[in-house]
């Protein structure tokens, strides 16, 4: 995840940037609340770290800018702060917490994770629609790209800080264009959300299910090896070539997956699982589709073909 260390040159922004990128978090800092005046709002991040002294500005000028500027509601932490009507302030203008100069780099990625956290089940309230829009697809109703991206990050760290297993489940339908060519647009509308139910079924509720492309899904599975992710991978074949679809039932489809996991020798990235994925599902085309690859974790680079029925 991507977060932006709003700093001057003399505090201790650098070390503090350090070790969260050694914790896996992207991390850009900037040098004054000017900075932020200069970027795009397509640029910015997941979450801002303000660390005294930020010049010209100071935090509260700062957070007052960061806030009118941003629609998002970014999880802000200002760090260094010690007066407590100070504190008090930042809290009142819209800072989701406040610490001391003593916060260690750990305490601050517990408080990150969890404000990011709050967050994204904060969009995809019910009760707030138009953040919820944010990170769910209008069509299928399951999670987009975008919150299929943060969770992933945020289930990678979490997996390599506590030594976890996770595995990733990439599904392509087979030949979807010729769906939409056959039967009209609205039909293959159908298809796509009678499949996001099929994962949906397919998966634990504390498992992550995301559209991703046209005729992609993406299956995070937390705490789980490569043979429990096997099996969902399977069962996601398997009920998706058992649907029957389309107004007289008669519209057949199949699903490629591929399967990647951590720990692999060489997945130690959420884009490196990401690619794991992708190469077993590019195989798993290649060699017929309605079919399951998964990724050797000895090698990270050799996809294994676990067949078809």
């Amino acid at each position: 995840m991507n977060l932006w260390l709003l700093t001057a040159h003399d505090s201790p922004g650098a070390a503090l940037a350090a070790g969260l990128e050694g914790a896996g978090w992207t991390c850009s800092r900037l040098d004054d609340g000017e900075a932020v005046e200069r970027t795009r709002l397509d640029e910015w991040p997941d979450a801002f770290v303000v660390v005294e002294p930020c010049r010209p500005w100071g935090s509260t000028g700062l957070l007052s800018r960061l806030r009118a500027r941003d629609d998002r509601d970014r999880p802000v932490l200002v760090l260094g702060v010690e007066d407590p009507e100070a504190r008090t302030r930042l809290l009142d203008l819209g800072a989701d917490d406040v610490l001391p100069a003593s916060t260690g780099v750990g305490e601050l990625i517990a408080r990150l994770r969890r404000r990011t956290a709050v967050a994204i089940r904060r969009a995809a309230a019910p009760e707030a629609p138009e953040a919820r829009a944010s990170v769910v697809d209008a069509l299928t109703e399951v999670h987009n790209r975008r919150y299929f991206l943060l969770r992933l990050e945020d289930e990678f760290r979490r997996a390599q800080r506590y030594d976890n297993p996770l595995a990733l489940v990439l599904v392509d339908l087979d030949q979807f264009r010729g769906i939409n060519e056959s039967f009209g647009h609205l039909v293959g509308d159908a298809v796509l959300r009678a499949v996001a139910q099929c994962l949906l079924a397919a998966v634990r509720e504390t498992d992550t299910v995301a559209r991703t492309g046209g005729d992609e899904f993406a299956c995070i599975l937390p705490q789980t090896h490569l043979a429990g992710a096997l099996t969902v991978a399977e069962r996601i074949r398997r009920d998706v070539a058992a649907l029957r679809t389309g107004p007289a039932a008669d519209v057949l489809l199949t699903a490629s997956v591929g399967v990647g996991s951590h720990p692999a020798a060489q997945v130690q990235t959420a884009e490196e699982l990401i690619g794991a994925a992708d190469g077993c599902l590019a195989r798993a085309k290649r060699e017929g589709r309605n079919r399951v690859c998964l990724a050797d974790p000895g090698s990270g680079a050799l996809p294994r073909d676990s067949g078809s029925s």
